[in-house]
């Protein structure tokens, strides 16, 4: 079984005997129980890592060693999910499993149809909930790169998206064009739209053709918003970086 990942301060990589304190080493201390001859992988969530022998535990902290400097770069071309929120937390399933599918960013889109609407203090909350999910899907998949979490959007920050981005693909129903016959750009941003459990309506489409985005689809069934950015996110790094 591979090492359990752990987040922690940048401060921390820049000495030989970090320690792993607060939420993090209760966790690996006392749920856990990590002892010490054990290794551990800690990481910043910036690309930053290492891998540590533990020198002794207790109740609430890890004293650590590194054994090795990792380094996970930037890649070239981005993989951006633009989310649209839904019922039933389907929206934060959606996300989690982008991130073990090296997600590079999500983006929660206020979609026409989404069922459900961030409003007033409950915009705070979520991005909390959001977050949280991206720390611990993180930490599950093993990466030195944490997702970065993007501002909530409407239609209009949407399509400003759409215009920074090297390619925008949307997944619909009625595409004629497979997700895994599309050429990808060399880097960027590429920006995968998913609408929400009513569909992405024909005015955001429109909006979003117009923008330059393309439609595109995955296969011949129609996919759950929780499940569609994840299947396509795999079609992608099958086709690019997992190579």
């Amino acid at each position: 079984m591979s090492d359990p990942l752990f987040l922690v301060d940048p401060e921390e990589l820049g000495t030989d005997r970090p320690r792993l304190q607060g939420t993090e080493g209760r966790h690996a201390a006392t749920v856990q129980r990590i002892t010490a001859g054990e290794t551990v992988l800690l990481s910043d969530g910036r690309g930053r890592g290492a891998r540590c022998r533990v020198l002794g535990a207790e109740r609430s902290e890890l004293q650590l060693e590194v054994v090795e400097r990792l380094d996970e770069p930037e890649p070239a071309l981005r993989l951006v999910l633009a989310q649209a929120l839904a019922k039933g937390d389907r929206d934060l399933q959606a996300i989690e499993a982008a991130t073990e599918l090296d997600v590079d960013e999500v983006v929660p889109w206020q979609a026409d149809r989404s069922v459900v609407r961030w409003r007033g203090e409950r915009v705070a909350k979520s991005l909390r909930r959001w977050d949280q999910a991206l720390a611990s899907a993180t930490k599950q998949s093993r990466r030195l790169r944490r997702p970065a979490l993007g501002q909530p959007v409407g239609r209009t920050g949407l399509l400003d998206r759409v215009a920074g981005s090297a390619l925008t693909l949307v997944l619909h129903e009625e595409a004629t064009q497979p997700l895994a016959s599309v050429d990808l750009p060399d880097s960027g941003d590429l920006l995968l739209v998913v609408g929400p459990e009513g569909g992405i309506s024909p005015e955001e489409l429109d909006d979003l053709v117009d923008a330059g985005a393309r439609p595109v689809r995955l296969g011949r069934t129609v996919l759950r918003t929780s499940t569609a950015g994840p299947a396509a996110l795999a079609v992608l790094g099958a086709s690019g970086r997992w190579r």
